[in-house]
């Protein structure tokens, strides 16, 4: 009996999909804009590349490290999408930077 019950827990532990919602593979570029104090205009551009994308979401890669958790942007993707999403994380592997993203309107 306790062997089932830990063969169980070590599958829900190896399990690395925690994702709630069916995510498809896109691909296009894409641009973040927000609001940054060190740009002259009080916003910066950002262009990145869709990697994935979901109902209430997306995942980018992009060229700007200094994206938090929290933080708001506007983007536009292929097909003239555009509207507001939080960043809910960001990842930096190497020379790489990959944000994930919420959308909220």
């Amino acid at each position: 009996m306790r062997r089932a019950a830990t063969a169980t827990k070590r599958l829900r532990v190896r399990s690395d999909e925690k994702r709630r919602e069916l995510r498809r593979t896109s691909t296009g570029d894409l641009a973040l804009v927000f609001a940054d104090t060190n740009a002259i205009s009080g916003l910066r551009e950002v262009p990145g590349r869709l990697l994935d994308q979901s109902k209430k979401g997306f995942r980018a890669e992009h060229g700007f490290p200094g994206l938090t958790c929290g933080q708001m942007v506007q983007y536009r993707l292929p097909a003239s999408t555009a509207g507001r999403a939080r960043v809910i994380w960001t990842r930096i592997v190497g020379g790489h930077v990959e944000s994930g993203f919420l959308i909220v309107g």
